[in-house]
C-alpha cells in the first residue's frame, strides 16, 4: 500500500500535499483510525520533505487540520450516539471496561484528549468517548486543537530527525 502511496505522489507531486491531511484525517477518524497507521503519514510527509515536494510546516499544518477534523468526527458521531452506545451487545460484554473507561474519561477528560492523541491504539476511540460522555464542545474544540498542534510539532521532529539520520 506505501508503494502504491509513494508512486502516487511522485507522479502527482503538485497533488501530494493533500495526502497529509487525508492520512491525518483517517488515522484519527473512529473507525477508519483502528486501520490507519500513524506511520503511513510518517512516511509520507518524510518523502515529500525529503524531496522537498512540501515544506514541513505546511504540512504539520495540515496534519493538524487533518487530525483535528478526524477527532471531530469521531465526537460528534460519540454524541449522535449516545448513551444508546451502552445497549450495544459489545459493549454488554465489556460493560466493566467500559464503565471503568468512561469513568476515567469524565474524571480525566482533557487529559484524556491530550494523552489520547499520543496513543495510537486509542486515538480515534478517545474522541468518540468524549462525544458519548457529553464532554462540553467549545472545551472540547479548544483541547482538541491544542492536543492535534502539539501532535503537530511531534510530527515536525520525527520528520526532520529521520531527515538528519538518513539524508546524507
Amino acid at each position: 500500500m506505501i508503494d502504491a502511496i509513494l508512486a502516487w505522489a511522485g507522479e502527482h507531486r503538485d497533488q501530494a500535499l493533500w495526502l497529509v491531511p487525508l492520512l491525518a484525517f483517517m488515522e484519527t477518524c473512529v473507525g477508519i483510525g483502528l486501520f490507519t497507521p500513524s506511520l503511513l503519514l510518517v512516511i509520507v510527509c518524510s518523502v515529500l520533505y525529503a524531496n522537498e515536494w512540501a515544506n514541513i510546516w505546511l504540512m504539520a499544518g495540515m496534519a493538524l487540520v487533518g487530525s483535528s477534523l478526524g477527532d471531530h468526527a469521531g465526537y460528534y458521531a460519540g454524541r449522535a450516539v449516545g448513551h444508546r452506545v451502552h445497549g450495544w451487545r459489545i459493549i454488554q460484554r465489556n460493560r466493566q471496561r467500559w464503565e471503568r473507561t468512561e469513568a476515567m474519561v469524565r474524571r480525566f477528560g482533557p487529559w484524556a484528549i491530550f494523552i489520547g492523541r499520543f496513543i495510537p491504539a486509542i486515538r480515534s476511540l478517545v474522541p468518540a468517548m468524549m462525544g458519548v460522555t457529553e464532554f462540553d464542545r467549545a472545551r472540547y474544540t479548544a483541547l482538541d486543537v491544542a492536543a492535534c498542534g502539539l501532535w503537530a510539532l511531534g510530527l515536525v521532529a520525527i520528520v526532520k530527525g529521520a531527515h538528519q539520520l538518513f539524508v546524507p
